[in-house]
């Protein structure tokens, strides 16, 4: 079942990660998050949607005569409206795949955003286009001659969480999580109705009933 346009703006706008989490638990995902040193550049943007996947490897050269961005540059003029570029990298802390010209590329096509478990750089700029990326870490290195990609649309690990080409990206301050494309409309689905019960919750809370009350009642903490 795909995520179909009205279910993709209504995530993005009311679901968080820690709904995300609790739901893809449920169903029987518990390896969905992405280490917590992938950090959102602006905490105050959600990332939502299908990943399309690149794979680097570490490199220490540029072989004469290749061009060792070139698959990087295919994958990003090939991405559609609200796709995610996920990057992943050899945890070297070398390769920074990502910056302002690629971030201002993506936007043009449409895209949601990036994340990697890479290094970014040009953040300031980023920032302030106010184009979601979640990154591994910050640095000034160019990949070239540090890291190219090898694979496009491959199943990768990114960030400790397996990604597939399709599956949905969900991201805020909170961290980012990988949904497999196959149970998305249904984890959306179901978070949706989790938000509703936990403002339920809430607002029980706030009125001063006890949590263990509330909690008897819900089932919800």
């Amino acid at each position: 079942m795909t995520v179909d346009a009205t279910l993709a703006k209504r995530a993005r706008e009311t679901l968080y990660t820690g709904v995300i989490s609790d739901v893809l638990d449920q169903l029987g995902y518990p390896e969905h998050a992405m280490k917590a040193h992938v950090r959102p550049l602006d905490e105050s943007l959600v990332i939502c949607g299908p990943a399309r996947t690149a794979l680097y490897m570490e490199m220490h050269y540029v072989e004469q005569g290749t061009n060792p961005y070139e698959l990087e540059i295919q994958l990003i003029d090939d991405l559609k409206p609200g796709e995610v570029a996920v990057m992943a990298c050899p945890q070297t802390g070398r390769v920074a795949p990502w910056g302002e010209l690629l971030s201002t590329a993506s936007k043009a096509r449409g895209a949601a955003g990036c994340v990697t478990d890479g290094l970014v750089r040009d953040v300031k700029l980023i920032r302030e286009m106010k184009f979601p990326v979640f990154a591994g870490g910050i640095g000034p290195l160019d990949s070239k001659g540090r890291g190219m990609v090898m694979k496009i649309d491959v199943p990768i690990e990114c960030g400790g969480a397996i990604v597939r080409p399709g599956d949905w990206i969900f991201g805020d301050v909170d961290g980012v999580c990988a949904i497999p494309a196959k149970i998305a409309k249904q984890c959306f689905e179901k978070a949706l109705g989790k938000v509703d019960a936990e403002n339920t919750v809430r607002q029980e809370l706030e009125r001063g009933d006890k949590l263990a009350t509330v909690f008897k009642r819900h089932g919800i903490l």
